[in-house]
């Protein structure tokens, strides 16, 4: 028993020893290198791993890379993108596909379009096959007050040379929906929109929209137009409440200083009243005073009685009488 469980551990030994020398010493992966065309040494597959770097990854791109006929893709320059955060294999793809897309695309730019975060793959799909972004609904309002709401198809190109630090898609649908904006405003009637809505998507390409962006935009298509409220009229409505507000607080205005002015000119008039009635309480007290100094006599005081009574009897012969109330019947009498 003793003999057998030895021989157990040596065999054991024997297979972890044989399992790590092919991990450390990645033959098989070598191997398929070589059969492949790409030269590397066993000792730089076991220094990657040192390194910390997948050694499978990179070969399977350096293999990728050769068959498609890529020149000048070196390992190191594999490994520092993977170091640095980079996805290798996405980057040999899009290489691979602008290679054969006759797209000017170098391993220099991939890494960095790579590593600024965009899918780099991704990009090179877009510059073969334009992508078509739908607009949200623009609200704009033509010169003659009427709403229009429009909706727009953009269909745009990854620019490959500004993929690094151009905008994104946010900033081609804000300004594609600014120019629309502007073309509909501009125009002197909502019909000449709808009869002519080619006329907006010229307008907004001759602006130039896709300058500082990571895209080439192709063509702006409208695709829906619908006639939203009458905005003219909301605010002609609106202004003239406003006027009528206006008009009728200069109205309480005026009134009240009416009434203010009416208050003053009655108690003016009770003032002169009151002096009236003060100046004609003097009267007697001047003739007693004129009966006491000798100044009047007792026939001036008749004299002047008979001139009151003969100017309140033209006055009563002047005044026309008043009418007579009618009788009432006694059938009014009645409904009363």
């Amino acid at each position: 028993m003793d003999g057998v469980g030895i021989n157990v551990v040596v065999i054991i030994a024997i297979i972890v020893g044989i399992w790590f020398i092919l991990y450390v010493i990645p033959i098989k992966l070598w191997f398929t290198a070589q059969i492949s065309g790409v030269k590397i040494s066993l000792l730089q597959l076991i220094l990657m791993r040192w390194r910390t770097v997948p050694p499978n990854r990179i070969v399977k791109a350096m293999i990728e890379a050769h068959k498609a006929g890529l020149q000048g893709i070196k390992r190191d320059d594999l490994e520092a993108h993977f170091l640095a955060g980079g996805h290798v294999e996405a980057v040999v793809h899009a290489l691979v596909s602008a290679e054969k897309a006759n797209i000017d695309l170098t391993f220099k730019m991939a890494t960095a379009i790579d590593l600024a975060g965009r899918d780099v793959l991704e990009a090179v799909k877009m510059s073969v096959n334009p992508k078509v972004i739908d607009t949200p609904p623009v609200t704009a309002v033509a010169k003659d007050g009427i709403q229009l709401i429009c909706k727009a198809r953009v269909t745009v190109r990854a620019s490959i040379k500004q993929l690094v630090g151009g905008a994104g898609e946010d900033t081609v649908l804000a300004r594609v929906g600014e120019g629309i904006v502007s073309s509909i405003g501009s125009s002197q009637s909502h019909k000449s929109v709808l009869e002519n809505p080619d006329s907006i998507s010229r307008v907004v390409l001759e602006k130039g929209l896709d300058a500082g962006t990571a895209f080439e935009i192709l063509s702006i298509d409208i695709a829906d137009i619908d006639i939203g409220k009458n905005i003219g009229a909301v605010l002609q409505m609106d202004q003239a409440e406003a006027d009528k507000n206006i008009a009728q607080a200069k109205a309480e205005e005026r009134r009240a200083m009416a009434v203010a002015l009416e208050q003053e000119n009655k108690a003016l008039t009770q003032e002169m009243r009151a002096k009236v009635i003060e100046a004609e309480a003097e009267v007697p007290r001047a003739m007693a005073e004129a009966f006491r100094s000798g100044n009047m006599g007792i026939m001036d005081y008749y004299k002047m009685k008979n001139i009151e009574a003969d100017t309140n009897m033209r006055d009563s012969i002047a005044t026309p009488p008043a009418s007579p109330t009618p009788p009432v019947s006694k059938k009014d009498k009645d409904k009363k």
